[in-house]
Order: structure tokens, then C-alpha cells, then sequence
């Protein structure tokens, strides 16, 4: 039955495009060339690939990664960083792991804001709207401005939309607070989706924006955080804009060769020195648990006796794509699906391996790479919402490193002679 062979001998396109390193229209192309040919699962007639062929045809190509031994980098100096749109942390205590002082962040959530109070009483959290600081104060005294802006369509005023066109946007203040501050280095973060955001109007935008107030915007990459130390299969758009005035060139963290999968985030192991603490967690309605029960680690709801698959996905049953993450149960050996905010939300399932329920906090947050002994404020849904739109741990720090390798070349360079 192809239902089993999907999940044992098969790739789905998301798959195998990941596995490749390719968007899924490139593999449609090979398809069409005949370079590459899929198959078509009978009911649903959507597009699935032979491991083997692919193991076969690209055995060079396939994990040619070359090995990163580390990206570690010992600051030359004290670097600091203001951070906007902080969320519960993930990407400050990356820095901070990195060896970057966090002078500022900037959040408008209570509960997160109480979060970063709560594990770190040194740093300044300035809660509130973004548009109501004056950030001033910092000019010429913060080496590298970060935030997680959201992903917002823009007015467009002629050919080039200018600072003054993304007025009302977040992103505008972000920009504006760049300028405020003068950093040598800005890192903005977003998902990969921007890419496309408005036939990638917006990123572009965004650039030509950054470019006004005097930043050259380095070419932008998505980092996938499994590259990075990270369990999960999550990916983050990163923006880096450089200062006119350096003529420096911005290099991104070198990815790891090795993958760690969802049992080194929860056993005892090279990310965490312990088991995961116990702690709360969402749970599953019965008409959830009854299907999940049946699906096995690593399954979806193709793994589903075809009568269940019908009634548990509705119309959608008919519809094409994989649909990989619903009725999702998650295997030991292999890195987490991205987490969502919510865990027990319909349809992205991401389910525990071997027990009928979600994740728990403390399992959510190890996912995400955060240290067990940052602890979330707020109600359990909050705290799922915070970790879920955190970056992870592990990747800000790897970022940081990257950031710190620049800083070190450039106090080094315009040091008086």
C-alpha cells in the first residue's frame, strides 16, 4: 500500500527539496526534463520522489556540506546590541551566549517583557509600543541594532519606496531607530516568507529603505536552523545592512555538518547535560487522541486507515499537497517540524513520539535551544506564543558569532595608526 511506502521509501516535494538544497520549482523543472522523475500518489495524485533515486543520482551532492568545526570567535572588545521586537529573549540570549552585552530591549508584549525581567534584572526592557521611544540616547554608542520586525505590505510612492512611504509600518521604525542609533552593523530577522511577500516588493523595499539612511544591505540568505544546532526544522530570513562608511564584507555563520534530532533535545546529550524537567503542558480533545493514537512516530495522516484520513481532513482530503505536518507525530531521530504558537492547534499537530499529546513547555522551550533555567511568565498559552515566535537559542548565537568576527576586523582597521 503506497500509504506506508510514502513515509519509508518516498519523499514528499518539501522533502526532497530540503534534502537537495532546492526550491520545489527547480524540482519541477527536473521533473519536466526528466532529470528527475516523481511519481504520483493515486488518491490524492500529488507528486512524491524514490529516496533511492535521489540517494543515487545526487550521492555527491547530498550532504556535501563541508564540516564547520565552530564559529566561535573571542571578542576583541565589549560589543553592544539593542534589540527590537524582543519577544521572551530567544535572540538576545543568543547574543548573549555569543559575548554581546545587551544595553536595550524593546517590547510591547507584557508577559514577554515580564519574561526577560524575570531572567535577566540587569537588562533595560523598555515595554511599550516601539513608536513611543526616542532611542536617541544610543547614537554612536550601540555597535549592532537587531529586531524581529513583522512582515508588513507597504505603501509604494513611485518606483522606489523611500523611508517616508513605510511610515506606519514597523519596519519604518525600525529603520527610523537605525538612524537614530548609527550602528555599524543592523540585523533584521524574518521568515522566509518575506521572500515572496508581495512578489518581493517588500524586501526589496525594505533594502532600498535601509540604503537611504546609509546602509548597504548584504546579499540576504535564509539560515536553516537545523544547520545551526537546532532540532527543528525552522528557517529565518536574515537582513544584514553595513554601514556606508565600512568597507568591510559581512560573512554569515558556516552551518554544521551535523544534524541533532528531537532526542538530543529532550535525553541527556551534546545540547542539554540532563533529561528535560517536567513541567505543564496543552493537552488533546478525545476525537484527537483517538486518531493520533493510530498514527506512528514520524506518520501523518496519510499513515491513517483511509476511512479516518477522509473524516479527519474534511474537504482538504481532496485537495493537492502533501499537508505533511497535520496529525504530525514526531520521531525521535529526527529534528522537529517548526513550532507554532499553539501547540494543540488544529491542524499542526506536532506530537510527542511515543505519548498521545503535545509538547510541554519545557519541551518546547529545549526545541528552541533555550537553557532550562529560563523560565516563561505569563499563562501556558503565553508561553507557548513566546517560545513559539522566539529565534532559536543556539541560532542567535551563531549569528552573534558572525557579527563578532566583523566587529573584531573593523575596531581593528580604524584603530589610529
Amino acid at each position: 500500500m503506497l500509504y506506508n511506502w510514502v513515509m519509508e521509501d518516498f519523499f514528499t516535494l518539501a522533502e526532497a527539496a530540503e534534502t537537495l538544497g532546492k526550491n520545489k520549482e527547480t524540482l519541477r523543472r527536473w521533473d519536466r526534463d526528466g532529470k528527475l522523475s516523481a511519481i504520483r500518489e493515486p488518491i490524492s495524485n500529488y507528486r512524491v520522489y524514490r529516496k533511492q533515486e535521489i540517494f543515487t543520482l545526487f550521492s555527491d551532492f547530498v550532504g556535501s556540506t563541508v564540516e564547520t568545526v565552530s564559529n566561535y570567535i573571542e571578542p576583541d572588545n565589549n560589543y553592544s546590541v539593542l534589540e527590537l521586537f524582543a519577544g521572551a529573549g530567544g535572540l538576545a540570549v543568543g547574543m548573549e551566549k555569543a559575548g554581546l552585552k545587551c544595553v536595550a530591549l524593546n517590547e510591547i508584549d507584557k508577559s514577554a517583557c515580564q519574561t526577560l525581567r524575570n531572567n535577566r534584572p540587569n537588562w533595560k526592557v523598555l515595554e511599550g509600543d516601539i513608536k513611543s521611544f526616542d532611542f536617541s540616547e544610543y547614537h554612536n554608542k550601540v555597535d549592532v541594532v537587531t529586531g524581529g520586525f513583522p512582515c508588513q505590505a507597504f505603501s509604494y510612492a513611485g518606483k522606489k519606496l523611500g523611508l517616508a512611504d513605510a511610515r506606519g509600518t514597523l519596519f519604518y521604525e525600525f529603520a527610523r531607530v537605525v538612524k537614530e542609533v548609527n550602528p555599524p552593523v543592523c540585523i533584521g530577522e524574518n521568515v522566509r516568507g518575506l521572500l515572496s511577500h508581495e512578489n518581493g516588493k517588500t524586501l526589496q523595499g525594505m533594502i532600498s529603505i535601509l540604503d537611504e539612511i546609509g546602509y548597504n544591505v548584504v546579499p540576504v540568505q535564509v539560515l536553516k536552523a537545523i544547520n545551526f544546532k537546532v532540532p527543528q526544522k525552522r528557517e529565518r530570513l536574515i537582513v544584514v545592512g553595513i554601514r556606508k562608511d565600512i568597507d568591510l564584507q559581512y560573512e554569515y555563520p558556516k552551518p554544521y555538518k551535523k544534524i541533532y534530532n528531537l532526542i538530543d533535545a529532550l535525553k541527556e546529550s551534546e545540547l542539554f547535560d540532563c533529561n528535560v524537567p517536567e513541567s505543564e503542558g496543552s493537552k488533546y480533545p478525545k476525537s484527537k487522541i483517538d486518531v493520533l493514537d493510530l498514527v506512528p512516530p514520524k506518520g501523518y495522516w496519510r499513515d491513517l486507515p483511509l476511512d479516518i484520513q477522509k473524516q479527519f481532513m474534511g474537504g482538504s482530503f481532496y485537495l493537492g499537497g502533501g499537508k505533511t505536518g497535520i496529525a504530525r507525530r514526531i520521531g525521535w531521530d529526527e529534528p522537529c517540524l517548526t513550532l507554532t504558537c499553539s501547540p494543540a492547534q488544529k491542524q499542526t499537530e506536532r506530537c510527542h513520539p511515543e505519548e498521545t499529546r503535545p509538547f510541554t513547555v519545557r519541551e518546547y522551550a529545549r526545541i528552541q535551544t533555550f537553557p532550562d533555567d529560563w523560565q516563561f511568565a505569563g499563562s501556558i498559552a503565553q508561553q507557548y506564543k513566546q517560545i513559539g515566535n522566539a529565534v532559536p537559542v543556539n541560532l542567535g548565537r551563531e549569528v552573534g558569532y558572525s557579527i563578532i568576527k566583523f566587529l573584531n576586523q573593523y575596531y581593528s582597521l580604524s584603530k589610529p595608526k
